[in-house]
């Protein structure tokens, strides 16, 4: 990464583009601007950019299609910003890679503040935890096995995790009990500057919850400890 961070932002509103790409550029960024999938895909191989800021909502190929790709093809930054209030939009962005999420409509600080604090956890090569090859870890019921990154229930029925929901189970499976802030699931399962990853920690422990829970709503193995974080309540035995 250079100097100057060089965003790339996509957009199709000129309205929001055009007025935002400014505001970058006077916070010290570079920005490059396309105004559909096409185009962006177009600059990303012309150019180095450290980080997409991407609407989901676009004519043609969407935001979500051209997340998926800048993800197969590396570890770009990627922050979406979507119209849209719906969990599953945000979840499915998120699941695909995509570090952070904001909805229009946004202020420019707080959106220039998030890309900054992604810029300086990419700089400093943030370090994701890796799972010992060969521990599995039995709980409620289920058993996560570290080597494999899989998942079993009780009848040996393998449970499709994405990466995100693996590594935060993970996090929680080898701290059983223990209270993990946002900030500390966040650094041990995003590899990026906390503040900027706070809603993606509750949206994965909610995809989480519908995967191991009994009933999702009332849960009793991830639990919730209000104004702490989050804590896995089941007693967990090393395989």
């Amino acid at each position: 990464m250079g100097d100057i961070a060089h965003i790339l932002l996509v957009d199709d509103e000129r309205s929001i583009r055009e007025p935002l790409a400014q505001y970058l550029a006077r916070q010290g960024l570079r920005v490059t601007q396309a105004a559909d999938a096409a185009s962006a895909r177009t600059r990303l191989a012309a150019y180095a950019i450290d980080l997409v800021i991407l609407d989901i909502m676009m004519p043609g190929e969407d935001g979500l299609s051209l997340a998926r790709h800048i993800r197969a093809s590396g570890d770009m930054p990627v922050i979406l910003l979507t119209a849209r209030a719906e969990e599953t939009d945000r979840i499915l962005g998120l699941e695909m890679g995509a570090d952070d999420y904001v909805t229009k409509p946004f202020s420019p600080r707080e959106l220039a503040a998030r890309v900054k604090a992604i810029l300086r956890r990419a700089a400093a090569g943030g370090v994701r935890q890796h799972a010992p090859e060969s521990h599995s870890y039995g709980f409620a019921g289920w058993v996560l096995k570290s080597g494999e990154r899989a998942l079993v229930d009780r009848e040996g029925v393998s449970v499709p995790l994405s990466t995100g929901e693996y590594n935060l189970l993970l996090a929680l499976v080898v701290r059983p009990r223990q209270v993990l802030t946002r900030d500390q699931l966040l650094d041990l399962t995003q590899g990026r500057e906390a503040a900027a990853f706070d809603r993606a920690i509750d949206n994965q422990v909610s995809r989480l919850r519908r995967k191991i829970e009994a009933d999702p709503k009332a849960p009793e193995i991830i639990k919730t400890v209000w104004g702490g974080g989050y804590t896995l309540a089941a007693e967990v035995t090393r395989l």
